[in-house]
């Protein structure tokens, strides 16, 4: 494990492993570096690239010290960045992609190229609407200090099975994701609106937009819409794949997105 401190104190920590140009991995909700498909996905990763694995702020080995906002967020990558030499491609999923887009609106020369795979924006009104109503019950859980059934909660309200979130208590690591449910304010504040057009469009790296194909439709969506604010960005859709996709499909894409000019 090494160590970052962001500017308002917070200390990043994260692996670097592998070989090749320096990526940041960016994760979405619930995860941590040392969560085993977060793992494996930085292993796999590093096949290619020297990967920067870390725990977003308020996770695993990270700490917390101020109040949240985006551009704290942008921060940690940034510092991030700072340690891989001052320049690094970023690659984020879920939330993490909406992340990974401000960072490569934020900070021109220092990230060269995004990646972003289900960026989970909500889509439409309808999606707005239930959303925030699935925050209100989060929130009042995490107030009352039930980090697990908030935990729970927010993972069958953004459609996954009940079946497998009911098996969670049981896995390893379970005692980590409940320890970081407090964040997931953070995760639902990034993804809470719809994408902003006028801020997005300030977003000038090149930049790669994927969407799992059998991934929900509202993801599918909010890829379309994307897709038409960033028009010169590479919109790719990753057949056969949803949410939870195999990095053994997805990484000969982003190699040929990082490694081509």
């Amino acid at each position: 494990m090494e160590t970052v401190t962001s500017p308002d104190g917070t200390t990043i920590a994260y692996d670097k492993l592998g070989e090749g140009p320096a990526l940041i991995m960016v994760t979405g909700a619930s995860c941590f570096r040392r969560f085993l498909p977060v793992a494996s996905d930085a292993k796999a990763l590093a096949k290619r690239f020297t990967v920067y694995s870390y725990d977003r702020r308020g996770r695993g080995d990270s700490t917390d010290a101020g109040s949240w906002s985006i551009d704290r967020e942008i921060d940690d990558i940034e510092a991030l960045v700072d340690a891989a030499g001052g320049e690094a491609l970023v690659y984020g999923h879920s939330s993490g992609a909406v992340l990974a887009l401000e960072a490569g609106r934020r900070l021109p020369g220092k990230v060269t190229k995004v990646a972003a795979y289900d960026a989970s924006y909500v889509h439409g009104e309808e999606e707005r609407v239930e959303y925030a109503g699935l925050s209100e019950e989060v929130d009042r859980l995490l107030a009352a200090g039930a980090n697990g059934k908030a935990m729970r909660r927010f993972l069958t309200g953004i459609g996954m099975p009940r079946a497998f979130v009911a098996l969670l208590p049981a896995m390893p690591g379970w005692a980590a994701m409940k320890r970081l449910a407090p964040t997931l304010r953070y995760d639902i504040a990034l993804t809470r609106d719809e994408p902003q057009r006028e801020r997005l469009q300030a977003l000038k790296v090149p930049t790669l937009l994927l969407v799992g194909g059998k991934g929900p439709a509202t993801l599918r969506g909010t890829h379309t819409t994307l897709s038409s604010i960033l028009p010169d960005a590479r919109a790719v859709v990753v057949e056969g794949q949803d949410h939870m996709v195999s990095m053994k499909v997805l990484l000969p894409i982003l190699t040929d997105f990082f490694t081509t000019d």
